[in-house]
């Protein structure tokens, strides 16, 4: 039968797991079966990483994060608090990869700025910014920064629409407002971004 360890300061660890040394887990935090974290990781408090993620080296995850099954976050990416990482989405951290050139001082850097969510098997091509709240669909391949609030979809992917702070796609009321269904709040679009009202 498979345990899970709660470790010194307060987070927990499968024993299929691996932690490397020199690695900074926040209270609260869960590590699931098979995951390894690689030296230099900083990870917040109240995470999940699912089955399988990988993480690192030297690998910033905000708090309040839940990494899905079968996620690797290479060296170069940023996760600020409260980022979802749906199953499978692909990170990448070189923008010309060869098997035969060293590119490992090339690495660029991706943000996912606060709220984020990345859909299943989306692809997050690296050196951009995914702005706060953004929703990313599910399949979607990202070759630019993305704009706060913005639902990207397709290939590659582009606006089509906007999401609310619960993560819900703005509805257009009679009064022309954007309106989130699930909380009610209202938004406005001014020079190609959101507001809150």
């Amino acid at each position: 039968m498979s345990q899970v360890k709660k470790m010194d300061g307060g987070w927990s660890v499968h024993e299929s797991a691996y932690v490397d040394d020199n690695v900074e887990i926040g209270e609260g935090t869960s590590i699931w079966h098979f995951v390894h974290v690689l030296s230099g990781t900083r990870i917040g408090k109240n995470c999940s990483l699912g089955q399988n993620v990988m993480a690192g080296p030297d690998v910033t995850i905000g708090d309040g994060c839940k990494i899905q099954n079968n996620v690797a976050l290479y060296k170069g990416v940023v996760l600020e608090d409260g980022v979802f990482c749906g199953p499978s989405m692909v990170f990448t951290n070189v923008t010309t990869p060869r098997s035969e050139v060293n590119r490992r001082n090339e690495y660029a850097t991706t943000l996912v700025r606060k709220g984020a969510t990345i859909g299943a098997n989306a692809t997050i091509v690296c050196g951009h910014e995914l702005g706060e709240y953004c929703f990313i669909a599910a399949g979607a391949v990202v070759t630019r920064d993305v704009t706060p609030h913005a639902v990207m979809a397709g290939v590659p992917a582009k606006r089509i629409g906007w999401a609310s702070h619960a993560g819900e796609m703005l509805k257009t009321d009679d009064k022309g407002d954007l309106v989130c269904p699930r909380t009610g709040d209202r938004y406005e679009e001014r020079d190609g971004s959101l507001h809150r009202l």
